[in-house]
C-alpha cells in the first residue's frame, strides 16, 4: 500500500489541454473517487497514474517514488477497466492468475492466491469456466480478482460498473466497499455516477474542464459546495438555485424574489447589505411539508406541478411565487398537479453564491 501524490499534473493532446494543473494527495489506504461530467479529464488522470498515458507536465508520486518515467508494469498498480478486459480463451482461474504467471511465480503460489481471492469474491465454483459463460457481474468480479491477486500498492478503477444493470450496480458497490474494508489498499476510482461517488468514497474529487472544483468527504461536498457547479452536480435531485436580493424588512435582513421571502440568520453572511444580489441554493430535502423545523413566519404556499412517489419518499416539483423548486419529501405524498401545499425551509441549510463568480459566499 502507498500514498499517491499528483503535483501540477498536465495533459495535452496537441493544442487541446485536457488536464490543467492538478494537485492531489491520496492518503495510504484511502478510497478516492474522481467524478465529473464526460470530458472533464477524470479517466485521463487515472490512465496517467497507471502509466498508460504520458504526462505533459508535473509529477506523479506513488509511495516514495516519482514514477513519471517508470513503465506501467513496474509501478505496482492494478487497474480494473470498464469493459472487464478478460482473455476469452482463458478460464476464470487463468485470467486471475495471469499476471502472477507473467511474473514467473510458482504454480503453487499462483493457485493459492487465486483460490484465496476466489473465495473472497465468491468465484470458487466458476474457476474453470470461460468469461463467455459468466454474467456481467461475475465478469467484473473476475476483473477485480485479477487486480487483487497482484497485491498491488494501488488499485485503479475506471468506471467499472457502468456496463451493469441497476440491481447489479448496487450489489457490486457493496462488494467494492467490503473489499476495500478488508484489503485497505489505496484506491483511485473514476465514475460519472454521483451515487457511486457518495457511497464509496472516503473523499470525492470533483472535476470540470480539467480542473479540480472541490475535494472533500461526501457530506462536506453535499452540504458545503464550493460553487454552483458542484452544488448541482452532486445531489439527486440537484440543488435548487434561484436569484434573490437582500432587503430589510422590519429591521431584519431577508432574501426576496417576488413574494418568496427567506430570512437571513444574524450570523449568516454578515458581509451582505441591503441591495446585494445573490444566487440562493436550497437542497430538495431542506424543503419541508412537516413544518416543525421551520420558522412559521416564513412558511409559504406552493402549487404542485408534478409529484412522483419513489418508494419511501416523494419528489415534488413546486411553483413558489414564480420559482420552480424540487422538494424531496419523506413518505408517499399523494398530491395532484394544482394542489396547494404549505411548505417551510430549513434556513440554516440555505447556501448563497456570488452571481458573477458562482462561488459560495
Amino acid at each position: 500500500m502507498a500514498q499517491v501524490e499528483l503535483k501540477g499534473l498536465h495533459k495535452s493532446y496537441g493544442k487541446v489541454h485536457v488536464v490543467k494543473g492538478i494537485d492531489l494527495s491520496v492518503k495510504d489506504s484511502e478510497f478516492i473517487v474522481l467524478v465529473g461530467p464526460s470530458g472533464c479529464g477524470k479517466s485521463t488522470v487515472l490512465r496517467m497514474i497507471a502509466g498508460l498515458e504520458e504526462i505533459s507536465g508535473g509529477e506523479i508520486h506513488i509511495g516514495d517514488r516519482i514514477v513519471n518515467n517508470v513503465s506501467p508494469e513496474d509501478r505496482n498498480v492494478a487497474m480494473v477497466f470498464q469493459n472487464y478486459a478478460l482473455y476469452p480463451h482463458m478460464t476464470v482461474g487463468e485470467n486471475m492468475g495471469f499476471s502472477l504467471k507473467m511474473a514467473k511465480k510458482s504454480r503453487t503460489e499462483i493457485t493459492g492466491k487465486v483460490q484465496k481471492v476466489a473465495e473472497m469474491l465468491e468465484l470458487t465454483e466458476y474457476l474453470n469456466r470461460k468469461p463467455a459463460e459468466l454474467s456481467g457481474g461475475q465478469r467484473q468480479r473476475v476483473a477485480m480478482g485479477r487486480a487483487i491477486v497482484r497485491s498491488a500498492d494501488v488499485f485503479l478503477f475506471d468506471e467499472p460498473l457502468s456496463n451493469l444493470d441497476a440491481q447489479l450496480r448496487t450489489q457490486m458497490r457493496l462488494e467494492l466497499k467490503k473489499m476495500h474494508m478488508r484489503l485497505k489498499t489505496t484506491t483511485v476510482y473514476v465514475t460519472h455516477d454521483q451515487i457511486e461517488a457518495m457511497t464509496l468514497a472516503d473523499r470525492i474529487v470533483i472535476l470540470k474542464d480539467g480542473l479540480i472544483q472541490q475535494v472533500g468527504t461526501p457530506i462536506e461536498i453535499f452540504e458545503s459546495p464550493n460553487n454552483i457547479f458542484v452544488a448541482q452536480f452532486i445531489g439527486n435531485p440537484p440543488m435548487n438555485i434561484f436569484e434573490a436580493k437582500v432587503v430589510v424588512n422590519d429591521g431584519e435582513r431577508v432574501l426576496k424574489n417576488n413574494n418568496f421571502v427567506l430570512p437571513l440568520i444574524d450570523s449568516q453572511y454578515p458581509q451582505l447589505s441591503a441591495g446585494s444580489e445573490v444566487q440562493v441554493g436550497i437542497r430538495p430535502d431542506a424543503i419541508k411539508t412537516s413544518l416543525e423545523k421551520t420558522d412559521p413566519k416564513y412558511q409559504m404556499e406552493a402549487t404542485v406541478i408534478l409529484a412522483e412517489i419513489l418508494g419511501g419518499q416523494s419528489h415534488v416539483e413546486l411553483d413558489v411565487a414564480g420559482n420552480t423548486l424540487i422538494a424531496e419529501i419523506e413518505g408517499r405524498l399523494r398530491a395532484k398537479p394544482g394542489d396547494i401545499l404549505k411548505i417551510g425551509i430549513e434556513q440554516e441549510r440555505t447556501i448563497l453564491f456570488d452571481p458573477k463568480t458562482t462561488l459560495a459566499l
